[in-house]
């Protein structure tokens, strides 16, 4: 395709003029005009096997679902139509779509200064590093602040590396944490692994997840025969596999065991921190404390993108001496981030939304089941902390089924990347009962509809 400059030039104009409109300018006409067209950027210039995949190209009706505005619980599509998002972003929207306190604060920051200088101090980095000090379990103290959760992962990867002066992790089937190629390295499913081929270089071990046993005997090999293990990196709930909440006493004795052989304890809290299960963060459910904590997703409070890797001052020092520069990037720990984060910290903590996540999965979880005990032939189980919940299908066919029909009746949810016969509801914290229970009686209609086909 040639190069065409003022074909950009124009076309960004047009765009620009779209984003700046009032909604109540746009017109029906104009709406399905934006449809057609994305539908048609993502086929030619995007990838368009995505449209394959997506309900909301697939069973939206003659018009696909394109994203427009939320706020809460619920967004609308550009033609209007409303539904409730049970989705959450895969995490992303503990505080709901728009929330407008993190709204706020990041256009009051937006007029002041967006990005740092990188060699001026920029205050809100500071600031957002102290406050994860405070919140985060243990004696954590110092933070380095990035965009994604992949690049906290990698960021934990290599401070393990570089304190331990070792090269082995010990991780889980199923595990997800991210796609860059460290991260990619230590998830526990081949779809994703296998087509890049060689990926890091260490030795990387995957032990079926919840298996302190399998943990230990793999730390006891390891150690039998010289490989070094720098650190045991887990999910406190394995998300992207179903919700898979782990023994009782699985934490406890892989902290146990890692403090035995002088190995790091990392927890992937990408998905489980700033509340989601039911606590702040999610190995508080079994109170210990990991060395190496990343957080991201909702850690922007569903308005930027933001994420950190933080740990203690000990292990801290080899960020710190001799080369203080040893881990760095441009754009991460932005201002316009980090006043989000500062933001989503402060609504957080302020609602208490970890216990509002306990109180309304408590709440959802006997109607999911009983749902499940009514319909044997559809469900296999449901899990889940909080409100991260699995529904577990038959099959994945039964579960695109599930989907799809909720999806019709103005319900978003989806299949996991590591799982695909679970269906995940994955809400806002900020959901009302209302809503929850609008979601069951769309959920009921549903399955009653499928049941009638197997």
């Amino acid at each position: 395709m040639p190069q065409n400059l003022q074909h950009a030039l124009d076309y960004s104009k047009r765009w620009l003029d779209i984003i700046k409109m009032d909604d109540s300018k746009l017109t029906t006409e104009m709406a399905k005009e934006i449809i057609e067209e994305s539908k048609y950027n993502f086929a030619e210039h995007f990838n368009k096997g995505w449209l394959e995949y997506r309900k909301s190209v697939t069973e939206a009706g003659d018009w696909a679902c394109v994203e427009w505005k939320g706020s809460g619980a619920i967004f609308r599509d550009v033609l209007g139509r409303e539904y409730i998002d049970c989705l959450g972003g895969y995490g992303l929207f503990d505080l709901g779509w728009n929330h407008p306190e993190v709204i706020e604060a990041v256009r009051a920051q937006l007029g002041r200064t967006p990005m740092p200088s990188q060699e001026l101090i920029d205050p809100l980095r500071g600031v957002l590093a102290r406050l994860v000090a405070d919140i985060t379990p243990g004696d954590i103290k110092y933070s380095f602040f990035c965009a994604s959760g992949t690049e906290a992962i990698e960021g934990a990867i290599k401070l393990a590396k570089m304190y331990t002066k070792k090269n082995g992790f010990i991780v889980a089937v199923k595990a997800f944490h991210g796609k860059t190629m460290g991260s990619l390295s230590m998830m526990g499913k081949s779809d994703y692994r296998t087509p890049p081929g060689v990926l890091y270089g260490g030795p990387v071990y995957h032990v079926p997840y919840g298996d302190a046993d399998a943990v230990e005997r793999q730390l006891e090999i390891c150690h039998k025969v010289g490989i070094d293990i720098a650190a045991v990196l887990m999910e406190p709930i394995q998300g992207e596999a179903g919700a898979i909440v782990p023994p009782d006493d699985f934490w406890p004795r892989i902290r146990e065991v890692t403090k035995h052989y002088g190995v790091l304890l990392i927890a992937d809290e990408v998905q489980t921190g700033m509340g989601r299960t039911g606590k702040l963060w999610g190995v508080e459910h079994w109170n210990v404390v990991p060395d190496i904590l990343s957080v991201a997703k909702s850690f922007g409070g569903g308005v930027m993108p933001i994420s950190c890797f933080c740990s203690t001052e000990e292990i801290w020092q080899i960020m710190m001496e001799p080369n203080p520069f040893i881990h760095t990037t441009t754009t991460g720990g932005g201002a316009l981030a980090c006043s989000a984060a500062i933001a989503a910290i402060n609504v957080t903590l302020r609602e208490k939304l970890w216990e509002q996540a306990a109180e309304k999965g408590n709440y959802i979880m006997p109607k999911l089941q009983a749902l499940a005990a009514k319909y044997p032939q559809i469900y296999d189980s449901i899990t889940g902390k909080g409100l991260l919940i699995g529904q577990h299908f038959k099959d994945a066919e039964v579960g695109y089924k599930v989907a799809a029909g909720l999806f019709k009746r103005g319900v978003l949810v989806a299949g996991t990347l590591t799982s695909a016969h679970t269906v995940r509801i994955e809400p806002a914290l900020v959901i009302t009962k209302e809503q929850l229970d609008e979601v069951l009686n769309r959920l009921s209609d549903t399955l009653a509809e499928i049941s009638k086909t197997l």
